[in-house]
């Protein structure tokens, strides 16, 4: 028996199939680049002992077609994995947000979906898609327990002076506005391998996911003090389509002075803003090619990107008091050499000095790109999601890794 892990992100999926016992995944897939002209569908198996690469480029135009694309290529008779949908025992399902009363890995429920229904509006790219590929993997694994993982736990460890805003408390009590911080599943796993990598348990780290959405956290001792996104994923860095952290008063003048309703401003902060809207493209692949290119408007792009990440180094520093590495992950983050060169450009007060050579390099696994000299480690941590989504599921049944 397996457990199918479902990681969907804001325009992909990522998916990894293990034994229900096992850390080792029989096989791994990417369907990215959902709803646009060119969606890809990368598919990794192990065959023989040797690793087999299926690519296709096909149109997915939502996530619901992209589980059914998924469980197409499973029982696919020359490459299956399994024999048909039966042998899948659990599903495990990341969601963005699960407010202030979805705190725990849990096995889903009516009650659990309508409460992950009610938080649509907190994260309007996520949850409304995490539910869709909730409801299809239902139809189609319809013998599996379906279990969710939040995003949003493992930052319950917040201090009130970091998830509080400076409103009425009734806004709070009455409405449970405040910071609930995303991406904590990947904050968790490479917090900890950093951790486990510099033999320190007590590290005080700020890990820096940069993907399609991006966020930072500041972890002392495996515990999350502080992190970047807020109410909702959109607060904190620039990301492919979200703006981040706003002057208020832009949307006040917005609805004001231009007639903006709030259904246009959320589409514009949400989907027209951030890389796309400073340099026409939300894949960093597409900026990257800009940049070296000269374009103009990607520079910029790529100066604002890495100044944002700059900027909250900086703080979370001071909230750490003191810091023993930073820690790049997820697909920007492990890919974009020039994203990290631009974040460690003059950080030298923080003892961060980059080697240049071993940031250029691709290579797989931790990987530690500091200089001699440096005080303070750069690491890459490639973020493993639906590893630590298997072992939580596999812990709610009483079987720890």
């Amino acid at each position: 028996m397996y457990t199918l892990v479902i990681n969907s992100g804001s325009s992909s999926i990522k998916y990894q199939l293990f034994p229900v016992d096992s850390d080792e995944a029989l096989c791994s897939g990417l369907i990215e680049r959902i709803g646009q002209q060119t969606s890809q569908i990368t598919h990794k198996l192990l065959a023989e002992g040797r690793q087999q690469t299926i690519r296709l480029d096909e149109p997915v135009p939502d996530h619901a077609a992209g589980m059914t694309a998924l469980t197409a290529l499973l029982t696919r008779p020359d490459i299956a994995v399994i024999k048909n949908q039966g042998d899948i025992a659990i599903v495990g399902h990341r969601v963005v947000h699960g407010g202030e009363t979805l705190t725990a890995t849990t096995v889903i429920t009516p009650e659990v979906k309508e409460k992950i229904i009610a938080l649509y509006d907190l994260a309007p790219l996520h949850n409304p898609g995490h539910v869709k590929g909730i409801e299809v993997a239902e139809a189609l694994f319809p013998r599996a327990l379906q279990v969710v993982v939040f995003d949003t736990a493992f930052h319950q460890t917040l201090p009130a002076e970091a998830y509080r805003y400076a409103i009425p408390e009734h806004f709070y009590t009455e409405d449970a506005i405040r910071v609930y911080g995303f991406h904590g599943i990947s904050h968790e796993f490479v917090s900890r391998e950093a951790a486990a990598y510099l033999g320190k348990p007590d590290a005080k780290l700020i890990t820096i996911h940069l993907g399609n959405g991006c966020s930072m956290a500041a972890v002392h001792g495996g515990r999350c003090i502080d992190t970047s996104m807020g109410m909702t994923p959109l607060d904190g860095l620039v990301m492919g389509t979200r703006c981040g952290t706003i002057d208020p008063s832009v949307l006040l003048y917005l609805s004001e002075q231009k007639g903006y309703t709030s259904a246009q401003i959320s589409d514009l902060l949400n989907r027209q803003s951030g890389m796309k809207g400073l340099s026409g493209h939300s894949d960093m692949r597409d900026v990257s090619e800009l940049y070296a290119a000269g374009d103009t408007a990607a520079k910029l792009a790529y100066r604002l990107y890495t100044y944002r990440i700059k900027k909250f180094i900086g703080a979370y520093a001071a909230a750490l008091n003191g810091l023993d590495a930073i820690v790049f992950t997820a697909g920007i983050g492990e890919n974009d050499a020039l994203t990290r060169e631009l974040v460690c450009r003059e950080m030298d007060f923080l003892g961060i000095s980059l080697d240049s050579y071993e940031n250029a390099k691709h290579k797989i696994g931790v990987r530690d790109l500091s200089t001699g000299a440096a005080r303070t480690r750069v690491l890459v941590v490639p973020t493993n999601e639906e590893l630590a989504i298997a072992r939580k599921c596999r812990e709610l049944f009483g079987h720890p890794h």
